[in-house]
């Protein structure tokens, strides 16, 4: 681990609740990732998106982002698939656009639901918002006779404007119901391979690479796996509390109020402020100590007032 935030080289940058929310930007997300003075890839375990796709909403919002800097767990997956199957190999491909052209770009035969009743090499499952039972029978089926399986991610959620709705994790879980067992390989965070893939676009050592993310259980647990440092930003999902009671495979190197920590370095002190006091609550919980004492403790902190008057991120 670095002794300091600053010297990283690139980025791994999360998309949802890092760099906007929907159609909008998080604030200080353009303004900081702009200033950056390196390479910054955008990776999501949205598989439905086609980076093109993705990569034209970073512009909209200012960001000079190209479909090559944006890897989703689409690619991660036809990645995978790439050090395992022959180039032409047919796969079934379940789930959004994205996914298919993932697929197809990588040299494989993309297949839709329904296109053939003859065995495939490989199924890939993503999430879609049109996908239907019969796609996902069509997964079981392929599956039961010797596909290999992968799935995009497993991420049991999926965040709306009207409220949570079931994630690719629920659909993957219907046809592991069916055919009995879990997919053979899962390529988005937590899991390594769209992290590993990153790193390879990036070619740079791991340790020159700062994931940022705003989630413990997939972007830091992701980053966690490869050896790679992290920043967790409290502009998304998790929260200090999440993070002082976390457990250490969910650990960042780095806890910040939100990307100005990339540009000011009064952002810097105040994040390295933070995580050393993060730092100290785990060491006592480590040791035995409360977790309740040590959530006490950080939010009766200094740290985050000069923008949270109640010790709270503003």
């Amino acid at each position: 681990m670095r002794e300091s935030i600053a010297g990283y080289r690139a980025l791994v940058c999360d998309l949802d609740g890092v760099v906007y929310r929907g159609p909008v930007a998080v604030p200080h997300a353009v303004s900081a990732l702009s200033a950056f003075d390196g390479p910054t890839l955008y990776a999501t375990n949205n598989a439905s998106r086609p980076p093109g796709i993705v990569a034209a909403h970073l512009r909209e919002l200012g960001l000079p982002a190209t479909e090559a800097d944006v890897v989703n767990s689409s690619q991660a997956a036809a990645w995978l698939l790439s050090s395992r199957l022959p180039a032409g190999a047919d796969v079934l491909v379940i789930g959004g656009e994205g996914v298919g052209i993932a697929v197809r770009e990588a040299g494989f035969t993309a297949l839709e639901p329904g296109a053939s009743t003859e065995p495939v090499a490989a199924v890939v499952q993503g999430y879609g918002p049109d996908v239907r039972a019969q796609d996902l029978a069509e997964a079981a089926y392929a599956v039961q006779v010797g596909a290999l399986w992968v799935a995009t991610n497993t991420d049991a959620t999926l965040p709306t404007d009207r409220g949570v709705a079931p994630g690719n994790g629920s659909l993957v879980a219907a046809v592991e119901r069916a055919v009995g067992r879990a997919p053979d390989m899962v390529a988005g965070k937590p899991e390594p391979a769209i992290y590993q893939l990153c790193r390879e676009r990036l070619d740079l050592p791991t340790g020159d690479l700062l994931a940022v993310g705003d989630r413990l259980d997939t972007d830091i647990a992701g980053a966690n796996t490869v050896g790679m440092d992290s920043l967790l930003v409290l502009t998304g999902v998790d929260d200090l509390d999440r993070v002082v009671s976390a457990a250490p495979p969910l650990r960042p190197t780095w806890i910040a109020r939100d990307l100005r920590v990339l540009e000011s370095a009064e952002a810097v002190a105040e994040a390295v402020a933070l995580t050393d006091e993060v730092r100290e609550l785990w060491s006592r919980i480590d040791s035995g100590s409360s977790i309740e004492e040590s959530l006490r403790q950080i939010r009766s902190s200094e740290v985050l007032r000069p923008q949270g008057g109640d010790g709270s991120v503003a």
